[in-house]
């Protein structure tokens, strides 16, 4: 391993650590809409691949440990993931334990992470034989993914009906653009419709402002008041081993295991089924919440790890909704990475150990020790200082940059109503891997349907 690089790959998981463990506590920070257009831009700045994949996975464990910070605290999600927790943190709050609330969270983050990375690693390893074969059918089991996350979906039915009215929206955007000579036709705009469809819900909510009469039906609430007490200082290496019972770690490691495993379905979905159903065995309410947010935070972090890296080591494209979501930039990124040449067909396994190593091990020791000491202080900081609007102002902004560059002013249009339809899709219950999938398969799909 050359010094520089090994330099550089310190350098960025260490910038992921930092920039990800404060906006993971900024309340409503879609995983998606937060990790993906910082790390298409790292991609796309030229960035080393394997300083790339340092920085994703450092960001992604940053994230996924402090966003369950806020909803201890405060009982305000801090991303998606962290969502189904919320029921639960706050029966723990009520009794007076969000900081019992907080160790068990960071600590089940800790046992995901643990099982996740080598059993990701063996999986993919075993998956490597049969990479070529899955490859011959990406585009017909990437419909066949969009089909069984639609059946899995809140409104399944809406979202079996919009698969191909939604590819249709898709090729035809394409198109338009190469009749109208605004991108060549051997380029296939791609980054900034994917962009467009994270940022949708965003989109929509600003939209309803607009709208004398929606704006009417809102809801209006007083300024929420925060209480953060004070509690003492944990002294020492917090060790989650000690924190869990041995019931949580038993329970959390199996979580994470199934999470593993289930890589290729909904992160949300697998963690709100699976968590919810480890934790029924307990009758008392303040049991029964502390094991649910440990196996649920637990197996939050493990389907995120193996959704990025299975598909990533083994396969070359994404196949779960992970890659194809936060992870999406790692796999296709014209003109720096596309489905023939990424991050897949550019690192050794050797490769994938150093980053993986190195941005998980960084992010891992750094932000569970500070999260785990000073939980109260960094809430506050956040929940004074930085304003959710401006974060999601910040990504907005960005998302219309890179639209731009990909095909010019009229693209910011194009993305503008594929936001529109994605947000709307979303605020009826369209599971965002449907949608995301579709965007892969839409050529093939409308091909197929052409004749």
């Amino acid at each position: 391993m050359d010094v520089n690089l090994l330099i550089q790959m310190l350098i960025a998981a260490i910038l992921g650590t930092a920039i990800y463990t404060i906006i993971g506590i900024v309340p409503g920070t879609d995983e998606t809409a937060v990790i993906a257009p910082i790390t298409l831009a790292i991609v796309l700045a030229g960035v080393e691949p394997i300083v790339v994949l340092t920085f994703y996975m450092a960001a992604v464990i940053a994230h996924k440990l402090t966003d369950s910070v806020p909803v201890a605290v405060a009982g305000i999600p801090g991303g998606v993931m962290a969502t189904p927790m919320v029921e639960h943190a706050l029966v723990l709050k009520k009794y007076g334990q969000s900081e019992t609330s907080i160790k068990k969270m960071m600590s089940g983050s800790v046992i995901g992470t643990l099982v996740s990375v080598p059993v990701s690693l063996l999986l993919a390893s075993v998956l490597v034989p049969f990479a070529e074969r899955i490859n011959e059918y990406a585009n017909p089991i990437l419909f066949a993914g969009a089909v069984l996350l639609a059946l899995l979906s809140t409104n399944r039915w809406l979202s079996l009906i919009i698969i191909i009215p939604f590819a249709l929206l898709i090729q035809g955007l394409r198109h338009l653009y190469w009749d109208l000579g605004i991108v060549p036709e051997d380029k296939n705009v791609f980054i900034s419709f994917f962009l467009g469809i994270t940022i949708g819900p965003v989109i929509v909510t600003l939209l309803d402002l607009l709208s004398k009469e929606r704006r009417k039906q809102l809801i209006r609430h007083h300024h929420k008041e925060i209480i953060l007490k004070k509690s003492a200082k944990e002294k020492g290496f917090p060790n989650p081993f000690k924190i869990l019972t041995k019931k949580e770690v038993g329970m959390s490691s199996i979580a994470s295991l199934a999470g593993t495993i289930t890589f290729m379905f909904s992160a949300v979905g697998v963690t709100t089924l699976v968590g919810e159903l480890f934790s029924k065995q307990e009758k008392e309410p303040v049991k029964r919440s502390s094991l649910a947010i440990s196996c649920m935070e637990a197996l939050a972090n493990a389907t995120y790890i193996a959704g990025s890296l299975i598909p990533l080591i083994a396969l070359g494209f994404p196949l779960s909704s992970v890659a194809l979501g936060p992870a999406n930039p790692l796999f296709n990124a014209p003109p720096v990475f596309t489905l023939d040449h990424n991050l897949h067909h550019i690192l050794s396994f050797t490769d994938f150990l150093w980053a993986i190593f190195i941005g998980v091990g960084i992010s891992l020791f750094f932000t569970y020790v500070i999260i785990i000491k000073y939980a109260n202080e960094i809430c506050a900081f956040v929940f004074k200082w930085i304003p959710h609007e401006a974060i999601l102002g910040l990504f907005v902004a960005l998302v219309f940059l890179l639209a731009f560059m990909d095909a010019g002013w009229l693209n910011i249009a194009g993305v503008l109503l594929i936001g529109i339809v994605s947000g709307t899709l979303s605020r009826y219950g369209v599971n965002f891997g449907v949608q995301f999938m579709v965007l892969y398969s839409a050529p093939w799909l409308v091909s197929v349907l052409a004749g």
